[in-house]
């Protein structure tokens, strides 16, 4: 079962989750269910999950759909959610920046499985540091359905079979929508292949597809930066009248006005905008990660055409 929670309260709020997870002690509680409970952090990962998953375990996603993970809040309930977990599915690279300390305030002992490992990753704009966006490689996702069936198989041996045969079914899609992507692309001439986006979130769909990053309007890959200066918006506009781009783009889970000015002031069109960081609500195109990754690749073939 799928549960979506959503920050109502500021980081300070944790002290009362704190004091009901030291009533509950560190060890983790199976579900009403009797099925193996499950924390991931943000709603793409969630739904990998319970793809492989189905329905053998009690799945929570603590930042839904249209959230943002990296400016991300943690209420007193996504204390007691980790404090009561078995397993906790975590992005890393530095996406989710709350989750250690809320990781410690829950005095949880479940085993955080990191589904960027293992992975190549593409450096960001710190020494030291990477992109975290990896979903938005097909491939990418591939080897973290592989890092899921793996944990969950792990950790409730009883279901093995049953992680495995949902994990070998869901790999056959991500096949089929990693050719769609690229017969999309294919068809797109290679000058036109030109991206800006709100925030630096691409990196690796640009190196699976053949694209090149321009800039982003947030200058970073995350969106905890604030505004751009004008010196850094006139710097980005200038390298997109260079560089012909043709259309520029938003996205669901942060503020499009950054990118709406950008788009008046170079004359660019703005094209639909895009699921980078979360999944779409229920009845949207990007409500499931296949879905998310068609969208995309239709969205920013049919603007770039």
């Amino acid at each position: 079962m799928l549960k979506n929670t959503r920050s109502l309260f500021p980081w300070l709020c944790l002290t009362a989750g704190l004091l009901l997870a030291a009533c509950q002690g560190a060890a983790p509680t199976p579900a009403a269910s009797g099925r193996l409970t499950v924390v991931a952090t943000f709603s793409i990962l969630g739904d990998l999950v319970q793809r492989v998953a189905g329905d053998q375990v009690e799945l929570l996603v603590l930042v839904g759909a249209d959230g943002d993970a990296h400016s991300y809040e943690p209420a007193p309930t996504d204390t007691r959610a980790l404090a009561e977990a078995g397993l906790i599915f975590e992005n890393g690279l530095g996406f989710e920046s709350w989750l250690d300390d809320l990781y410690a305030a829950s005095g949880s002992t479940a085993r955080r499985v990191v589904a960027s490992e293992g992975l190549a990753l593409v450096a960001a704009d710190a020494p030291g540091e990477f992109d975290p966006h990896i979903w938005q490689s097909v491939p990418n996702a591939r080897q973290m359905v592989k890092t899921i069936q793996a944990a969950l198989a792990d950790a409730d041996p009883a279901h093995a079979g049953v992680y495995q045969a949902n994990a070998e079914a869901y790999l056959k899609q991500l096949d089929e929508l990693h050719a769609y992507i690229l017969a999309q692309t294919a068809s797109l001439p290679a000058e036109r292949r030109k991206l800006v986006t709100n925030h630096d979130t691409f990196a690796y769909f640009a190196q699976a597809y053949g694209f090149t990053i321009v800039g982003d309007a947030l200058g970073g890959s995350t969106t905890e930066g604030g505004e751009p200066s004008a010196a850094q918006m006139a710097q980005l506009a200038d390298a997109i009248r260079a560089a012909g781009v043709p259309a520029i783009f938003a996205e669901n889970v942060e503020g499009s006005q950054t990118v709406q000015r950008l788009a008046q002031e170079t004359g660019v069109k703005l094209g639909p905008p895009l699921y980078t960081d979360a999944l779409g609500r229920p009845g949207t195109p990007g409500e499931t990660y296949l879905g998310l990754m068609r969208y995309n690749a239709e969205a920013i073939v049919g603007a770039l055409r």
